[in-house]
């Protein structure tokens, strides 16, 4: 009997044990800034996330069955958002002399980088890419190239295009040398997002429906909870009757001492 519950009291360890996930990493190396939007999309959606502060960045973690979901709802929310450098940043003093094709390429990649780190912090904005073509004389006698820019955005449903177009079109034509006196050259796609839908699959258990993923977690909870029954129902039964545990121990070699002999116990 003893055995019997010290293995039913393992078989509930080890089921409690099971209950308790382990958190796997969602992102990394990410600010502190962006860390905390990750956080709050994903509370927004009743989804459990920590931080961990590393050398590289800062690291988000959720549970391992939330993982999907996760992915999903920070993949339509645009999160997190991509890192971008500045003018700074580009042209940092590095002790080492560029070609004017270097310096020509580094300064349209910087004036790219700016123009899209502006235009995501228009509300509604979740990704734009700006793609930028400076004045150019391909050969000695030839016209010169003029200007022309195209910009990406992927926006939120609520964002109405018709109404933020005009401001778009004219950030970039006075950020772009030359482009302000060619207006046809510049374009401005607008691509909707999808928005997340919930795909969770319900199941019924008895008069209830819950999620068909945490199905697994309330039935370990009922049996860890059946388990705990018995063993308090045993414990409050020796408890009462203390004489009930002597006769129980002593019934179990007479039965044993009957089946040798033969004889009925």
């Amino acid at each position: 009997m003893v055995l019997s519950l010290k293995r039913l009291s393992c078989l509930l360890l080890l089921l409690l044990i099971s209950g308790c996930q382990q958190d796997i990493e969602l992102h990394k190396k990410l600010s502190e800034e962006d860390a905390n939007e990750v956080i709050a999309e994903l509370a927004s959606r009743h989804i459990e996330a920590e931080k961990k502060a590393t050398k590289e960045g800062v690291t988000v973690l959720v549970e391992a069955s939330s993982m999907a979901r996760a992915v999903r709802i920070l993949e339509a929310a645009g999160l997190p958002r991509k890192p971008r450098a500045n003018f700074g940043e580009v042209f940092k003093k590095e002790g080492v002399i560029s070609s004017p094709l270097e310096e020509r390429a580094r300064y349209i990649y910087a004036l790219s980088q700016e123009l899209e780190s502006t235009i995501s912090q228009i509300d509604g904005i979740l990704i734009a890419r700006v793609h930028v073509v400076l004045p150019e004389r391909i050969a000695p006698g030839e016209a010169v190239q003029p200007a022309s820019s195209a910009v990406f955005i992927k926006h939120r449903p609520d964002l109405d295009p018709d109404v933020i177009r005009p401001r778009i079109e004219r950030l970039v034509r006075t950020s772009i040398p030359g482009l302000s006196e060619k207006p046809d050259k510049l374009s401005v796609v607008f691509v909707v997002t999808k928005a997340y839908q919930e795909q969770q699959q319900l199941v019924r258990v008895g008069p209830f429906l819950m999620d068909a993923s945490d199905l697994w977690v309330w039935r370990s909870a009922i049996i860890g909870v059946s388990i705990l029954f018995v063993l308090l129902l045993f414990a409050s039964a020796f408890a009462i009757k203390p004489d009930l545990k002597t006769m129980i121990f002593n019934r179990a070699p007479k039965l044993d001492k009957g089946a040798h002999d033969g004889t009925p116990p």
